[in-house]
C-alpha cells in the first residue's frame, strides 16, 4: 500500500487518527469533546486535529459503518472533502437518523479519514457528446 506523509497538529489531548488494521483504507477520527446528537438532529463535532495534506491529494471524511448500522448515525455530507490548502481543525457533521439520542464521549470514534489523489478536469465546451448505449437514462432506468 502506498504511503504519503501528512503532517498533523492536535489540540490539547486530542487523539491522532489511527488505522486499526494493516490494510485499513480509513483511519479512525475521534471526538475531541463529549456531546449529544439528538434524534433527528445534526451536530458539528470537533476532532481536535488539523492536517497539512500534500499538494495533489485530498482527505475524505467518511462514516463508520458500525455507527450507522447500530445507532443510525452517519455523516451528513459524505464524503466530506478536505482540500490540500485547508489548515483548520477537521470537523465532522454527524446526523442522527435513529430514534434515540446519540451520546458520545471525548475520544470516541466518530468517522474515518481516507486520503486520495486528486485529478482536476479541464472542461471543454462541446456541441455534442460521445454517444453511449445508456444515453441519458438515469435515476433507476435500469430497474430497482
Amino acid at each position: 500500500m502506498k504511503k504519503i506523509n501528512v503532517k498533523i497538529q492536535k489540540t490539547n489531548d486530542s487523539r491522532v487518527p489511527v488505522y486499526k488494521t494493516e490494510e485499513s483504507a480509513g483511519a479512525d477520527l475521534f471526538a475531541a469533546e463529549a456531546g449529544v446528537v439528538k434524534a433527528g438532529k445534526i451536530k458539528l463535532v470537533k476532532t481536535g486535529v488539523s492536517f497539512s495534506i500534500p499538494e495533489g491529494y485530498e482527505a475524505q471524511i467518511r462514516p463508520r459503518s458500525g455507527l450507522a448500522l447500530k445507532k443510525g448515525v452517519t455523516i451528513l455530507n459524505t464524503p466530506g472533502t478536505i482540500d490540500s490548502d485547508y489548515r483548520g481543525e477537521v470537523g465532522v457533521i454527524l446526523v442522527n437518523f435513529g430514534d434515540n439520542d446519540f451520546v458520545f464521549n471525548t475520544g470516541d470514534r466518530i468517522a474515518q479519514v481516507v486520503f486520495s489523489k486528486v485529478y482536476r478536469a479541464e472542461f471543454t465546451l462541446s456541441d455534442e457528446l460521445d454517444t453511449t448505449e445508456r444515453g441519458s437514462g438515469g435515476f433507476g432506468h435500469t430497474g430497482f
